[in-house]
């Protein structure tokens, strides 16, 4: 393990929120948060917070946790209109800038993770070495794994969120129809992730002739937890049930044993609701294979900064321990 010299400034940059903090001497600084909407540009957000929290420290690094493909040094988020760019930013704040996908950062936080970070949805156990998956709805939807070795940590990257979606019953077939004619291709993003959520609201309110307002994924949420709008109820149940079969898909694509983890900015809100729906059903019910994903267990992160938690250990790696997806730039 290298040792901690310099001041590294961390950010989670996804397309709702940046957030930054910075690890000096093995610790975290508390962490400050951006609406993405309210800044042009992210070099505006990012000036914003060395201005008022690194003054007194001296930055010359950052390791930055982007929601996109990664791949060279100049990346723009798949839900946002912003870019990063590793020269302009040398150029405007003298930082040495290194850049990985956000659920390269998020999966690298699960050895870090305890008990009371995370909350179990079914049975199973966790299988000592075996990988370890993670996927998460939140603007968009990002999935990742990991596979922990004696001398490494190997993480495997991927674009798993734009899969085909696969419907696994008639309403969810007709869902699915429904979103084709608007879409084209319906990935799994499509229906599992913020703006999925809406879609399937109103792909609901549509193929039954139901009169509604339209509502973003916030307000379909609180109105389906209250119990105050059925179609709200409706449609987060379908979004759970879509959750769970997309998950048990991807413990099995990548023999995830050692467990599958919902992260994201949707789950840890709708916790209790997710914990009663078809999630965990759906996510066994893989015909011939239930008994091997029963044995997985699953678990949502409820710890509010996962991918920060995860670009520490990548520091604290140091670049000999490291074997990340080629997609990066370290």
């Amino acid at each position: 393990m290298s040792v901690l010299v310099d001041s590294v400034l961390l950010g989670d940059i996804g397309a709702t929120n940046a957030r930054f903090s910075v690890l000096s001497n093995g610790h975290l600084t508390p962490i400050s948060s951006f609406e993405v909407a309210k800044f042009g540009q992210f070099p505006d957000a990012l000036a914003i917070f060395i201005k008022e929290h690194c003054r007194q420290t001296q930055i010359h690094k950052a390791l930055f946790a982007i929601a996109a493909p990664v791949k060279g040094g100049r990346v723009a988020l798949t839900n946002s209109s912003w870019v990063i760019d590793i020269s302009e930013l040398q150029t405007v704040f003298g930082l040495e800038v290194q850049i990985v996908n956000d659920f390269e950062a998020v999966v690298l936080s699960l050895p870090s993770l305890t008990s009371t970070d995370l909350a179990g949805i079914g049975g199973g156990k966790s299988e000592l070495g075996a990988p370890m998956a993670v996927l998460g709805p939140g603007t968009g939807l990002g999935v990742a794994c990991l596979v922990e070795r004696s001398d490494r940590r190997v993480v495997i990257a991927s674009e798993g969120g734009h899969a085909t979606l696969a419907p696994t019953c008639e309403l969810e077939d007709r869902i699915v129809n429904h979103l084709r004619k608007q879409f084209g291709h319906v990935s799994a993003e499509r229906v599992i992730s913020g703006s999925g959520l809406e879609n399937i609201h109103q792909a609901i309110a549509a193929l039954e002739g139901l009169e509604f307002s339209p509502r973003n994924a916030a307000e379909i949420t609180k109105k389906a937890l209250s119990g105050e709008c059925e179609l709200a109820q409706r449609s987060l149940q379908a979004f759970c049930a879509f959750l769970g079969s997309f998950a048990g898909n991807v413990a099995l694509t990548f023999g995830a044993r050692g467990g599958v983890y919902v992260a994201g900015g949707i789950s840890p809100r709708i916790l209790d609701f997710l914990v009663q729906s078809e999630f965990r059903k759906r996510f066994e019910a893989k015909g011939r294979f239930r008994g091997y994903l029963a044995a997985i267990p699953s678990y949502v992160i409820t710890h509010p900064a996962a991918a920060l938690i995860g670009l520490k250990s990548l520091v604290e790696l140091g670049p000999s321990n490291r074997a990340i997806s080629s997609r990066n730039t370290l």
